[in-house]
């Protein structure tokens, strides 16, 4: 029994391949690692001259203050043209002087008289206006695009303002029509009407026609309030 189980052991078959040795297997298997580290280095190298060959990007304009005319909608346009609409109604009892010495502009200003009949229908109309584009407009973000709502908050801003010849008036009008303090009153009444006049022609043709209007004073206001 013996010298059959040796006899066996003896003849059993050699391994077709010997074993590799584990130096070799090590470097075998350094050896991928090695060509994939140069594969990346060759790739970030040709990336970094691409990168240099490519032409600089063009900066971005997240203010949309410039020449967007094919971006904006006709309705946005509409929308933030009219919005300008609601500082001048309010403000154009200033301009009785200049609209009493000049007829021209009460005959240019005579579509908007319906508009602003209905503006002082009631007490109440500017102030509930005022709370509508304020609160259903700029602070709608998802119903409004930026544009409207940029433009939306000049004018409420431009409203704002107004307080200060209002006060004015009520406080230093004068009793006579006659002097220099007569004089003095006439020329801010008009002044501000013109201004207002200004912002209304400027800013609702710039909406008209897609582009941003930033008027002086209430701009930077209006930037801090959209975002």
């Amino acid at each position: 029994m013996a010298s059959a189980v040796s006899l066996l052991l003896l003849s059993s078959p050699r391994p077709l391949s010997r074993a590799v040795p584990v130096p070799a297997l090590r470097s075998q298997a350094r050896l991928p690692l090695l060509l994939g580290h140069a594969g990346e280095t060759a790739l970030g190298v040709g990336a970094t001259r691409a990168r240099l060959l490519a032409p600089p990007p063009r900066a971005s304009n997240p203010n949309n203050d410039n020449d967007n005319s094919g971006a904006v909608e006709a309705p946005d346009r509409l929308v933030a043209a009219v919005a300008y609409l609601y500082p001048f109604l309010d403000g154009v009892h200033h301009g009785r002087f200049l609209l009493a010495q000049f007829p021209l502009f009460s005959t240019l200003l005579s579509p908007l008289a319906p508009a602003a009949r209905l503006f002082r229908s009631s007490p109440l109309t500017p102030f509930l206006l005022f709370l509508t584009l304020y609160f259903a407009v700029v602070r709608n973000q998802q119903a409004f695009s930026r544009f409207v709502r940029f433009n939306a908050m000049q004018a409420v801003a431009l409203d704002v303002l107004l307080i200060f010849p209002d006060l004015l008036v009520q406080s230093f009008a004068p009793s006579t029509g006659v002097g220099i303090g007569f004089e003095l009153f006439q020329s801010m009444e008009s002044t501000v009407f013109l201004f207002l006049l200004v912002c209304l022609v400027y800013g609702g043709g710039a909406c008209l026609l897609g582009k941003t209007p930033r008027l002086p004073i209430v701009a930077d206001a209006a930037e801090r309030q959209v975002m």
